[in-house]
């Protein structure tokens, strides 16, 4: 080989072995959404596929759904089907911790690798607009006379708005146990029952309900935030004189059996994705919270997340 050649082939090599890893292993990213289409899983994880991509941090994006059990059918095919996978990612939140809590489930959310938190979100609750019911205090007071008569529906049993119900039930001097939750598999089964009057009460995140709420098919009555939502004119329950105030944070984990310096481009690649435009404005459409953490301190959050997420259904009768 002439000189020349071999040294224009070095500095190819060379070159190429200066790229970040990013933007070798993340051509194509496999986003594993543990939840049926329609909810704020599907949501985010959408969300965040666009932005990997639109940020440059990802050449494509696939998605699988798989609902079921506040998330635990689709953490175990993650967890059995992903392993040393680099480019996988997974969505989760509140709700598989409280899923895990009451569901017992054979797979383990420690089994997979913690990347980042990455948004926070706070529950409405809402009654379709043929309901009888007007207001929060309407529905608190069937409840006392009969608390099996309000349907409330929502998410996945442990899901944040299955124990902000529970919470509410024990605030204003209900049993927790007797309340009357009817759980489902994705958003889209949970609006189609509170649209269709089969439910009393429906309780998820803002942005799940905003388009209904703004054309007039649901009445929005309550948040569970401490304060008032930025543009949102719904009253906290607090406001009303129940003393509950819940969140529902969402993040991404990555597979199993990945290596510590995957980990970290895996972090970099989602860190890049929620600076580009199209995450502002996925967070300003969908009115969520930027609660951003990453490392051993995500890790560190999820484990006390899960303790108190635990002690919150102990006291409320759920587990």
């Amino acid at each position: 080989m002439r000189r020349d050649t071999f040294l224009k082939s070095m500095a190819a090599i060379a070159a190429a072995a200066t790229l970040p890893l990013p933007a070798l292993a993340a051509a194509n990213v496999k986003m594993m959404i543990p939840a049926n289409p329609g909810g704020g899983w599907d949501t985010t994880g959408r969300a965040l596929g666009k932005a990997l991509q639109d940020s440059g941090a990802a050449s494509t994006v696939t998605y699988d759904n798989k609902g079921g059990a506040a998330g635990a059918l689709g953490l175990a095919q993650f967890i059995n089907g992903s392993k040393n996978d680099p480019n996988a990612l997974m969505v989760m939140g509140a709700v598989m911790l409280g899923g895990i809590i009451t569901g017992k489930p054979p797979v383990n959310l420690s089994q997979a690798t913690p990347i980042a938190r990455i948004t926070s979100e706070y529950n409405v609750f809402v009654l379709p607009a043929s309901s009888p019911f007007k207001t929060m205090k309407d529905v608190v007071e069937q409840l006392k006379k009969d608390p099996g008569s309000v349907k409330w529906g929502g998410g996945s049993r442990g899901s944040t708005e299955h124990i902000a119900a529970a919470m509410i039930a024990r605030d204003v001097g209900v049993d927790p146990s007797k309340i009357n939750y009817v759980a489902f598999r994705g958003g889209g089964e949970a609006i189609a029952a509170i649209l269709g009057g089969n439910v009393t009460i429906g309780g998820s995140g803002y942005s799940e309900f905003a388009e209904y709420i703004a054309s007039g098919k649901m009445r929005a009555l309550a948040v569970t935030s401490d304060t008032r939502l930025k543009g949102v004119n719904v009253p906290t329950l607090k406001e009303q004189g129940i003393n509950v105030v819940i969140g529902n944070w969402r993040g991404v984990y990555g597979a199993p059996g990945i290596t510590p310096p995957q980990r970290k481009d895996l972090t970099d690649m989602v860190l890049k994705a929620l600076k580009s435009k199209a995450w502002a404005e996925a967070m300003e459409k969908n009115n969520w919270t930027p609660a951003v953490l990453t490392g051993a301190e995500f890790e560190k959050f999820v484990d006390d997340d899960f303790a108190s997420l635990r002690a919150t259904m102990v006291k409320s009768g759920m587990v």
